[in-house]
């Protein structure tokens, strides 16, 4: 672990970056300035790269953490007219609900159980159905328990509609190889802060750009107007429609010439599932088990059922093992009791290795306590 930082974040982002992309912040730019205005139109190109191989896509950066970027892509990609088909399994697909409500954007929803794959038969019946569903919206990853949607063929059902999708890939860009075009994705929503490890403060749209220059007019918000703020950066060399978080994007940046020289989204997907196998098999040997059956897992976080022992505290684990310099994360589901650990950032399997072996010892020691204080 690098002794310049005070602990490993083992989250679904914020996450542990590198000494590097930390020290890109330390410049100041004005937003006027043609020199980051231009690092902003090399962004904007490279993302695009990134997400598709032919022409016809676009990007555009949003201030805000990701949700805003959500936010921003439902109340401004879907017309006054519109109708979402909503497909969820997990709390960030719920959210995308709550935000459809809060922007009365009509919507039917096809809820899942947490630990459920949606159904792709009923995902077909219901565009079939419903004639008046103009967009369907998924979350790729879903963090809430570190589930891999089926984003592609979600997409293939889509496009065959003659709908649009708008995927949510927060935590998997960057991090899992994905493509627009072979996903039929028309709006890939993603974060400065997740796979392609930079720092929050910013987060992404990468769009069909002949289907976004459709949206003008359609926002329901000012400031998270996606339309005016991409014309804006089109229009203007880079320029941001309000303040832009100069630091953030510096940040990000150098993190995409990282991960180009990690050796792109393959290298770093190998790392992350190395990362994640790791994790598991040395939980495992320790006998704390998996919420998710390995092809239903991702490789960005993975949620682990509870110790079957009372006593157990997954408050005294979180706090000592910060105190030993790692950061885990608390569970999110309803259906059982667990915690979560994430594998993605500036991590590597020896921290992995590590880590479990500080859970063990945490692990014991809570058992010795909990034996000692009944038995006396």
């Amino acid at each position: 672990m690098d002794a310049d930082i005070p602990y490993l974040l083992l989250t679904p982002g914020p996450l542990t970056t590198t000494r590097t992309v930390r020290e890109a912040m330390l410049a100041d730019y004005s937003t006027w300035d043609v020199d980051y205005n231009q690092r902003v139109v090399e962004i904007r190109e490279r993302l695009v790269q990134l997400a598709a191989s032919t022409p016809g896509y676009t990007s555009v950066l949003m201030q805000g953490s990701g949700t805003f970027a959500v936010e921003a892509t439902l109340g401004s990609v879907i017309p006054p007219y519109g109708k979402l088909l909503l497909i969820s399994n997990g709390a960030y697909g719920d959210r995308i609900g709550q935000i459809a409500d809060c922007l009365n954007i009509p919507r039917v929803t096809l809820a899942y159980a947490e630990t459920e794959l949606p159904d792709l038969d009923q995902i077909r019946k219901a565009l079939a159905d419903d004639e008046s569903i103009t967009h369907v919206a998924l979350v790729h990853c879903e963090t809430t328990t570190g589930m891999l949607n089926p984003a592609r063929e979600v997409g293939q059902l889509v496009a065959e509609a003659g709908r649009d999708y708008i995927l949510d890939a927060m935590s998997s860009f960057g991090g899992i190889p994905l493509s627009m075009e072979e996903f039929h994705i028309d709006y890939l929503i993603s974060s400065a802060n997740k796979c392609i490890q930079g720092v929050p403060g910013f987060g992404f749209v990468i769009a069909n750009q002949q289907k976004l220059e459709q949206t003008a007019g359609f926002a329901r918000s000012l400031s998270l107007d996606l339309y005016d703020q991409w014309k804006e950066m089109e229009q203007k060399g880079g320029k941001w429609r309000y303040t832009s978080p100069t630091h953030v994007v510096n940040a990000f940046l150098q993190a995409l010439n990282e991960l180009d020289a990690e050796g792109g989204i393959a290298a770093r997907h190998a790392r992350y599932v190395e990362n994640q196998e790791t994790l598991v098999r040395e939980m495992e040997q320790r006998g704390l088990r998996t919420l998710l059956p390995r092809e239903l897992q991702s490789p960005i976080i993975t949620s682990f059922y509870y110790p079957e022992w009372a006593g157990f505290s997954f408050n005294r684990l979180y706090d000592e093992l910060k105190r030993r310099r790692y950061v885990i994360y608390p569970g999110k589901i309803s259906q059982a009791e667990t915690f979560r650990i994430g594998n993605i950032g500036h991590v590597f399997p020896d921290d992995l290795r590590q880590l479990v072996e500080q859970i063990g010892l945490v692990l014991d020691e809570m058992q010795v306590t909990f034996e000692q204080t009944t038995s006396g």
